[in-house]
């Protein structure tokens, strides 16, 4: 990913669809190849049905402002989940509030899985989006998309699917799974930050307007009135991030090449170790147990305030998240106030859960 930001910043800048020049078509190519490599990632046919972003968080809020608020009438509602990370939640929240309309939240049971009879319950003829995670980014819960993408479509409800925290690591398909949008971001994908795609069902390209105006996306503008391109290429007013969709492509080729299966396995088999050992450690309380997780847990320990945690085990090299993970709603309903939280990636080895559980030890001797 390094190497190739690198060449293209160092030898090939040049902006993209304005150049009649070597540099410029160079950088073409390069752009709309990381678009049609992202759709074969995403086991998407149509390349024309990919957008790249600033990530995840600009993906959800194009689809909100672009797609939806268009649409919405008083007496409508948006139904989403009570685990969902804040990028995935506030939107909603404000459209909400703008237009006068419902927001339905689908709870969780005690365990930490999704209350899939409740979501049912709460999708009618009023519905204008459900938006789901695949995965919680606090509990690791792995939604079953496949059954949600059918509830939404049995009663032909649009649905977004942020998959940040699994298009790593899962096999989607989003072309077999049949949802409207799907959503990642680059820097979860050891790709660079301030990238990530929306990805548009065909049947909703024509409903994505443009989100920002200027130059880049139009095909006419007149003094009395201006026509756009279509999708993508009416969201990419200005200057797109050419060096951080180059560097995506080369980190979706890494996953690829590595094997999505062989890397959910590896943190799957982490998980369980990681959940088999913790118990050992006097006190912890591990947030959560759902039917499938993979890759994050959240614990606390007793007495120590995860802010604590994380400062004592940054000392072992130990690199853990401690607080609302961007996800308040969840964990109020949990009656928690912060975990600290441990997330896997392949990079990881059970050497270094080991030493983990050393240093929690560590730090319970230190605090009594």
């Amino acid at each position: 990913m390094v190497t190739a930001q690198s060449q293209f910043d160092l030898y090939e800048n040049a902006n993209i669809h304005r150049g009649m020049y070597d540099l410029s078509n160079q950088a073409t190519k390069k752009f709309e190849n990381a678009r049609t490599q992202t759709a074969r990632f995403l086991g998407c046919n149509n390349a024309d049905t990919i957008a790249f972003t600033q990530g995840t968080t600009a993906s959800i809020n194009i689809v909100a402002q672009s797609f939806l608020a268009p649409r919405l009438q008083v007496g409508d509602n948006i139904v989403t989940t009570i685990m969902e990370h804040h990028a995935n939640f506030i939107p909603w929240q404000m459209l909400a509030k703008k237009y006068q309309i419902e927001l339905r939240i689908a709870p969780m049971n005690k365990d930490g899985d999704l209350d899939l009879i409740e979501l049912k319950s709460l999708i009618d003829h009023k519905t204008q989006l459900l938006a789901v995670s695949h995965v919680s980014n606090t509990l690791g819960t792995i939604h079953p998309l496949d059954e949600i993408t059918r509830l939404a479509k049995n009663k032909e409800i649009p649905i977004l699917i942020d998959a940040a925290q699994s298009a790593c690591h899962f096999e989607i398909g989003v072309d077999s799974l049949n949802c409207d949008f799907l959503t990642f971001s680059g820097h979860k994908m050891f790709g660079p930050f301030g990238v990530g795609i929306l990805q548009v069902s065909e049947k909703y390209l024509g409903d994505m307007i443009p989100f920002n105006f200027g130059g880049g996306i139009i095909k006419d503008v007149q003094i009395e009135k201006t026509s756009f391109r279509n999708f993508p290429h009416n969201l990419d007013a200005g200057t797109p991030n050419v060096s951080g969709v180059i560097g995506l492509a080369a980190a979706l080729k890494l996953i690829s090449d590595i094997g999505k299966s062989d890397m959910e396995s590896h943190l799957n088999n982490l998980t369980l170790f990681a959940l088999d050992q913790l118990p050992q450690v006097p006190g912890i309380e591990i947030i959560g147990n759902p039917k499938k997780r993979i890759g994050i847990i959240s614990f606390n320990l007793k007495n120590i305030h995860p802010h604590d945690i994380a400062s004592f085990l940054n000392k072992d090299g130990i690199a853990l998240r401690a607080g609302m993970h961007c996800t308040q709603p969840l964990l109020r309903s949990m009656g928690l106030q912060a975990t600290a939280r441990i997330s896997f990636s392949i990079y990881n080895k059970e050497e270094e859960i080991n030493k983990l559980i050393l240093s929690l030890k560590e730090l319970i001797n230190f605090w009594s």
